[in-house]
């Protein structure tokens, strides 16, 4: 079936060009779109990978390097929060001098980022390296999407997007097994060096087969200001969520960021209307269907990435399990995300995207109930079933919300829908981890003095019960050197238990969010410039 014409969601004026939706693929290597597919694939990979193959190696880097607790939480919280301010913009770029380049800077910037901090010495240096992760990960990932919406025929990018998405969703889980692997059989700096040779294979491969692309109205200016006023935005937001927890949600400061980033979000809107060639058109969001992919994107983290930061505690710190183990225990979600994201793009070319992204987070919403009666003598079965529900649940909205931000969007802002599409995912994943935090602290802070008391316990004191609540939260049992081997039992007992309490009443919160998105996936539809892809003009 051939499109006549697609019509121009940015109010810039005109019709994009006729594409035909069955254009003859690329031969030879080069702009083939299977071997583009795989290309970027090892790219995304090592961003994704990174994302959680850290946190494995965050002890062994405090000791080694003598680094206090704050200065170790800049080694996720730096890279995340590079990684989310500059997402947009790096989409933009992609989008003005073409995704090829993009992507091979970011593949070559991260690699080279990622032996830094294998040879760091210091703390500082290795916090620095990570910001720079963050940056040059940023050009690649939207420079990924963009480069798949330029090469795929509108009737297979689905598919394209759910290998994409296979991809993101195993190394994302599948970082804590390699990362508790390399940390215990090589040593902490493995886990960066690694990165090297995935670079080098992505570079050669980005040289011999990548093709660039280039949409007939791509910008041909960049507007610095609102770059400047959106980074500031983002910014205020995703410090806000990280600091959250320490500052408390009723700190001035947290409210502070908050406003400032509701501030800066109101003057980039305000200045996108007046610039001639903005970084995002405002009139992008007219289409429902693309505002909806981004709001489900943001829901969809919230419940995935706050649901499952709680899961690597109880794992590890209730039931007691090594790293790899914990990981192991994560296979089932790992196993169901790669066997189901190529099927979720299937089942979104033949139907579209709203049965499948609203069963996909009403199975997601399921999975989260699941999880709050996780108890502190689950087996491990039930436990599995659940983790592979979660998994069959999140592979669909990981494709189809892809596709709806992406293939909503004209060709010449599709490194912008990237860009998007993944700084929603950073987002919603921040402001999960934040906001079930806070749930599971509130929770915890109201159930532990009485529990403790039940328990025959001796009293603690205002600063005890603080210290106490801190390490409960992360299922620790805060038991002082030289406490009796019967109250260490009573002790762990009572911690376990309420830190249950806090994961389970996290977990009835993330399944309230899953259901939210449930209804949200009704608003989204097929992308109406998904075919204008294929026939992207190339360099």
């Amino acid at each position: 079936m051939t499109s006549q014409t697609t019509i121009d969601k940015t109010g810039s004026g005109g019709d994009a060009a006729a594409v035909p939706s069955d254009a003859a693929p690329a031969k030879g290597l080069r702009g083939h779109p299977w071997f583009t597919l795989i290309t970027v694939a090892v790219g995304v990979m090592m961003v994704a990978l990174d994302g959680t193959i850290v946190a494995i190696a965050n002890p062994a880097i405090q000791k080694d390097l003598g680094a206090t607790f704050a200065e170790v939480q800049w080694i996720t919280n730096g890279y995340f929060l590079a990684l989310a301010v500059s997402l947009i913009t790096a989409g933009k770029l992609g989008d003005r001098f073409g995704h090829r380049q993009t992507f091979l800077i970011g593949v070559v910037g991260f690699a080279a980022a990622s032996g830094a901090i294998g040879m760091s010495d210091s703390i500082a240096l290795v916090v620095t390296f990570r910001v720079f992760q963050g940056l040059f990960g940023a050009l690649l990932m939207p420079a990924a999407l963009g480069l798949l919406r330029a090469t795929f025929p509108a009737e297979k990018l689905n598919m394209a997007i759910g290998i994409w998405g296979m991809v993101i969703g195993a190394s994302t889980a599948g970082g804590p097994i390699l990362g508790g692997v390399l940390v215990e059989h090589v040593n902490w700096q493995s886990v960066f060096f690694i990165n090297v040779p995935v670079g080098i294979l992505a570079v050669v491969l980005g040289v011999l087969i990548l093709l660039d692309h280039r949409a007939e109205k791509a910008p041909r200016s960049f507007d610095i200001l609102g770059i400047a006023l959106l980074s500031a935005a983002m910014f205020c937001l995703v410090w806000a969520l990280i600091k959250a927890p320490e500052w408390g949600w009723g700190d001035g400061k947290t409210w502070g960021f908050i406003a400032a980033s509701v501030i800066g979000f109101a003057l980039f809107g305000f200045w996108e209307t007046k610039v001639r060639e903005p970084l995002i058109p405002l009139a992008l969001f007219r289409s429902v269907a693309l505002s909806a992919g981004v709001v489900l994107m943001v829901l969809m983290a919230i419940a995935f990435m706050g649901g499952l930061f709680f899961v690597t505690f109880y794992l590890q710190n209730v039931h007691g399990m090594s790293p790899i183990d914990a990981g192991l225990h994560l296979l089932p979600l790992t196993g169901m995300m790669i066997v189901g994201s190529p099927l979720a793009g299937a089942m979104i070319t033949k139907f579209g995207p709203r049965v499948p992204l609203a069963g996909g987070m009403a199975l997601t919403a399921i999975a989260m109930y699941g999880m709050s009666t996780l108890a502190t003598d689950t087996g491990s079965g039930i436990m599995s079933v659940w983790f592979a529900l979660l998994g069959l649940g999140l592979a669909p909205v990981m494709v189809g919300a892809t596709e709806v931000i992406v293939g909503n969007a004209p060709m010449e802002l599709s490194g912008v829908a990237g860009g998007l599409q993944q700084a929603a995912m950073q987002i919603g994943g921040s402001l999960g981890t934040a906001v079930l935090g806070a749930v599971m602290a509130s929770k915890v802070d109201s159930d532990l003095a009485g529990n403790w008391a039940d328990a025959g316990l001796p009293a603690l004191t205002p600063a005890q019960e603080a210290q106490a609540s801190e390490a409960v939260q992360v299922g620790v049992a805060p038991v002082a050197p030289g406490t009796p081997d019967a109250v260490v039992t009573k002790i762990t007992d009572v911690a376990h238990d309420t830190f249950i309490s806090g994961m389970s009443l996290a977990s009835l919160v993330a399944a309230g969010v899953a259901l939210v998105a449930v209804a949200v996936a009704f608003l989204t539809k097929r992308g109406e410039n998904a075919e204008a892809g294929a026939g992207a003009a190339h360099i």
